[in-house]
C-alpha cells in the first residue's frame, strides 16, 4: 500500500498506491486530502467530476462538512492534478468512444474509492461511511455503492445516467461523439440511432437481472460501466440533487439513474450544472440532515 501522510494546517494528505496499472506512471498514487472533524459522528468520501478547474471549489464541501461532525476525505481520481499531465486539462482518458477502453478506465475509479476505503478501515473503522458524487463523481459513487457495502449512505449531486443521453446530448461529450462518426467503435455505434438499437434488448434485460456479475454479459459493453446497471443493487439510503436547468447531465439521464435507485429522495436545486455552486450552503445542510436522519446513525454529537 506504501501509505503516506503530510499534515497541513486544515487537512492531511493522505497517498498510497493503486491496485492496477495506470495509462501513465503520475496516477500510480492516489491523494485524498484528509479534513479532520473533533469528535466526528460520521465519515464521508467526496468524489469530484472531470476537469481540473472545479476541483477547488467542491474541495469546500470537505471543509464545510468537517466542521459539521463529518471527517471528510476529498478523493482526487486518476488522470487529474498531480496524477494526470501537466498539459491536461483533468481527466482525458475517460472521454473516449470505445466502451472497451471506457470499463476500464471507470473501474479504475472504483477502484480508488475502496481502496481509500480500506484505508480508513485499516486505521479506523467504516461505521458510519458515506459518499458525495458530483457529476462523473456521482456516477463513480453510484457503482461504488452498488460493489462495496461498508458505504451506508450517499449523496447524489448533479449527476446521471444511460449513456444514450449523456454521449448524444451533453455539451461536454462533443469530442466523443465526433469520434463515433469519424472512428465508431468495436459495436459499430456511429449515430444515435445505432446506439439506442444496439442498447434495446440489454437495456429492457436491466430489469431481470440479479446480480452484479450478470451486468458484465450485458450487450454492448456500455452496460458494463453505466450506472443505470447498478442501480438496482444499492439497498443505501440515496440524497439526490438535481439541477432544474442542467445542460450538462440531461434531465432524462438524472431521471433514469434516479428512477432505478430503490431507497432515493430527490430534491429539486433551481441551478444549472455549474451554478449549483451558489447553493452550496443549501445542498450541505439539505445532506447533512438527511444523513443525520438514517436509523443507521446512533448518536449524532
Amino acid at each position: 500500500m506504501n501509505l503516506k501522510k503530510a499534515k497541513f494546517s486544515d487537512y492531511t494528505l493522505v497517498s498510497f498506491d493503486t491496485t492496477y496499472e495506470p495509462d501513465i506512471p503520475e496516477s500510480k498514487r492516489i491523494f485524498v486530502y484528509q479534513y479532520h472533524s473533533k469528535n466526528p459522528w460520521g465519515k464521508i468520501i467526496i468524489l469530484h467530476g472531470i476537469g481540473n478547474n472545479h476541483i477547488p471549489y467542491l474541495m469546500w464541501y470537505a471543509k464545510q462538512f468537517s466542521k459539521f461532525g463529518l471527517e471528510s476525505y476529498f478523493l482526487i481520481f486518476p488522470y487529474h492534478l498531480n496524477r494526470g499531465k501537466k498539459e491536461w486539462e483533468g481527466g482525458e482518458p475517460f472521454y473516449h468512444h470505445s466502451p472497451a477502453h471506457c470499463v476500464v478506465r471507470f473501474h479504475q475509479a472504483v477502484k480508488d474509492v475502496r481502496r481509500t476505503i480500506d484505508v480508513i478501515e485499516k486505521n479506523d473503522n467504516t461505521d458510519n461511511l458515506f459518499i458525495m458524487g458530483f457529476s462523473f463523481g456521482g456516477m463513480i459513487a453510484t457503482l461504488s455503492m452498488a460493489l462495496d457495502k461498508r458505504i451506508k449512505a450517499g449523496i447524489i449531486a448533479f449527476s446521471g445516467g444511460n449513456w444514450r443521453w449523456i454521449n448524444w446530448y451533453s455539451p461536454y461529450l462533443e469530442k466523443v461523439r465526433t469520434s463515433y462518426k469519424m472512428y465508431s467503435n468495436e459495436w459499430g455505434c456511429f449515430d444515435e440511432v445505432k446506439c439506442v438499437n444496439l442498447r434495446k434488448d440489454s437495456f429492457n434485460k436491466l430489469k431481470k437481472i440479479k446480480t452484479i456479475n450478470e451486468i458484465f454479459k450485458l450487450k454492448p459493453t456500455c452496460f458494463h460501466y453505466d450506472p443505470i446497471s447498478y442501480a438496482k443493487f444499492i439497498e443505501q439510503p440515496i440524497l439526490v440533487f438535481k439541477g432544474l436547468f442542467d445542460k450538462i447531465i440531461p434531465s432524462k439521464a438524472s431521471e433514469d439513474l434516479y428512477n432505478l435507485f430503490p431507497n432515493a429522495k430527490k430534491i429539486l436545486i433551481p441551478s444549472g450544472h455549474k451554478s449549483s455552486y451558489l447553493f452550496r450552503r443549501i445542498i450541505t445542510k439539505k445532506g447533512i440532515d438527511f444523513l443525520k436522519t438514517q436509523n443507521f446513525v446512533e448518536k449524532v454529537r
